[in-house]
């Protein structure tokens, strides 16, 4: 007797937790490349994998990806003070 077929994929799932293969593609490296470079990267704060699955957190790479560049956050993220102290001083208000 032959076994059913499976039911199609309803619903396309994106994963979040990576191995470390995905995790240096996201980095545009290799793998080789991203295990020479994980110790530094730790040092800058990427994120570390799950301690029982090795898998790394997508958004939290991307997150700190965003953050080298100051794009995480809105504006509460941000401190602008500096900039309004430079206008009031330009404007002379």
């Amino acid at each position: 007797m032959s076994r059913p077929a499976p039911p199609p994929i309803r619903h396309r799932v994106e994963p979040r937790d990576v191995p470390a293969s995905k995790a240096a593609r996201r980095l545009h490296l290799t793998l080789e490349q991203f295990r020479e470079k994980l110790p530094e990267l730790h040092r800058r704060g990427f994120p570390t994998p799950d301690p029982t699955t090795g898998m790394f957190f997508l958004p939290a790479i991307d997150k700190w990806m965003e953050a080298r560049h100051g794009l995480t956050g809105g504006r509460e993220a941000r401190d602008d003070s500096g900039i309004d102290r430079r206008l009031e001083r330009a404007w002379g208000t």
